[in-house]
């Protein structure tokens, strides 16, 4: 069985570890640095930097947003928060951690965030991998691309927090 992929705020104890994730210099379009991310992370209130583990190991970073402002007034931002940053570091990339991730991701959001309806994310058309990775992990995308995009059009993808058991 593959180890779950742990979600926790970035301590000072893991800050440097967090630092060294880096993608393949191909995906650094679509993601930034994680140095770029903790920082904005830092002065925007709603922002958390959080660390992925496996067992003690930092695999991966992502940024959660309370608020998903990016998108404006889109009909999916009200009851969302945002994810961003979403990154895998390259020397574990190809192990199945990117899927993994994303639920440790929705179990931290759903603890962190029970008041939030769906995590909502932007990424590029270009961005095959990922694009496949949230799709696998149960994300749907809403019909139209974002165009506001630094670097070409985006999909607008979300996944429903709290799903409905029977």
């Amino acid at each position: 069985m593959s180890q779950p992929v742990r979600v926790t705020p970035v301590t000072a104890e893991l800050r440097h570890a967090v630092l060294d994730v880096a993608v393949h210099p191909a995906q650094l379009p679509f993601v930034g640095r994680t140095v770029d991310s903790m920082a904005d992370a830092a002065v925007c209130p709603g922002s958390e930097a959080l660390a992925l583990l496996v067992e003690d190991d930092v695999v991966g970073y992502v940024r959660i947003d309370r608020h998903a402002v990016a998108l404006g007034d889109h009909p999916l931002v009200d009851g969302a928060v945002a994810l961003r940053s979403f990154m895998i570091d390259a020397r574990w990339q190809g192990k199945g951690l990117g899927r993994r991730a994303l639920d440790g991701i929705q179990a931290y959001v759903e603890g962190r965030h029970p008041d939030k309806e769906r995590i909502l994310l932007m990424v590029n058309v270009r961005n095959e991998a990922a694009v496949h990775v949230y799709r696998s992990a149960g994300y749907l995308e809403h019909d139209e691309l974002y165009h506001g995009g630094p670097i070409g059009p985006q999909y607008v993808m979300w996944r429903l927090l709290h799903p409905w058991k029977p």
